[in-house]
């Protein structure tokens, strides 16, 4: 068996998220409360009975989606009795899911992941501001057809970008307002099967967010990052990478990059991998994994029922 750990990016958020994980593991209390020190914010009162509102924020969601996916990751690790670091053939993260598969891996302390993920948000709402524009989700078209819409919808004031490559017709793009227009209209008239426009606070992973990079870059630059104990595929690249200084500057062009989670998927399944193990709130990685590969056991863990399933699977 060769498993690959997966972690979610921003959307995965919910009222309620880590609380079962709260209520039944000390060693998951334990990762929400160091969290909560680290911001200095009760960010795990917002997370089990807040308002959804103010969790979505992006400088409130980050943290928090990292904090379940690292609960998680720290109950697997007490229940099993190993930490999974050492057994995982891959890790990878969708967007801030990176920075928890990094903490994962042991590149990254958790109160550091905290903090960096904190700053980020932070950064990106900070740049939203500055520029306005927003995303757009393309479904039913190929990654070659949509670049072609958004060449033709792009001017040299009103620009859009590919900002997440998903999976195989999931393509999410970024950009100014007026020009996503204009990409909705040349997306249905090839064929799209759905444009959805999606509620964020603005343009993310492209180069509206060069404000949020200039603000990171520091922070990056100077964080204590090691070399993973397991290989951690980057969204960049979309290959592993395990020198510290590549992933930092990894880490900074992801910030306007797009996010290469097709490609990242692509190549996991290719190192023979048949097991994804999806530690976080939701199934949205499992589910866009399912659209690529119909043979990979794929296992999504977020509260203690599906804790049971995983160590159940290993055992």
């Amino acid at each position: 068996m060769k498993t690959a750990f997966l972690f979610s990016g921003q959307g995965s958020q919910s009222i309620g998220m880590g609380f079962d994980l709260y209520q039944n593991f000390s060693v998951a209390k334990d990762v929400f409360q160091e969290v909560d020190d680290t911001l200095h914010q009760d960010l795990s009162t917002l997370m089990f009975q807040g308002d959804l509102a103010t969790l979505t924020q992006t400088q409130n969601a980050q943290p928090a989606i990292m904090a379940v996916g690292m609960a998680v990751v720290r109950v697997l690790e007490k229940e099993l009795g190993y930490l999974i670091s050492e057994k995982a053939a891959l890790m990878a993260g969708h967007s801030l899911g990176e920075y928890t598969a990094l903490c994962a891996a042991g590149a990254l302390t958790l109160s550091e992941t905290t903090r960096l993920l904190q700053h980020r948000g932070r950064a990106m709402a900070d740049a939203a501001q500055k520029k306005t524009g927003g995303m757009l989700a393309i479904l039913g078209l190929s990654i070659e057809q949509v670049q072609t819409v958004l060449t033709f919808a792009s001017t040299p004031t009103e620009q859009t970008f590919i900002a997440n490559d998903n999976c195989p017709g999931q393509i999410i793009v970024s950009g100014h307002s007026a020009a996503l227009e204009r990409v909705k209209e040349e997306a249905q008239k090839l064929g799209a099967k759905r444009v959805i426009p999606l509620a964020v606070s603005g343009a993310f992973h492209c180069p509206f967010m060069q404000k949020a990079q200039e603000q990171m870059f520091p922070l990056i630059t100077k964080a204590n990052i090691t070399s993973p104990k397991c290989p951690v595929v980057s969204n960049i690249t979309a290959h592993p990478e395990t020198d510290p200084t590549v992933i930092k500057n990894n880490l900074i062009a992801q910030i306007t990059g797009t996010v290469r989670w097709r490609e990242s998927i692509t190549y996991i399944i290719n190192q023979g991998i048949d097991t994804f193990i999806e530690c976080a709130n939701g199934k949205v990685m499992a589910g866009l994994v399912r659209r690529m590969t119909g043979e990979a056991n794929i296992i999504s863990v977020g509260d203690s029922s599906s804790v049971t399933e995983a160590l159940n699977f290993f055992q």
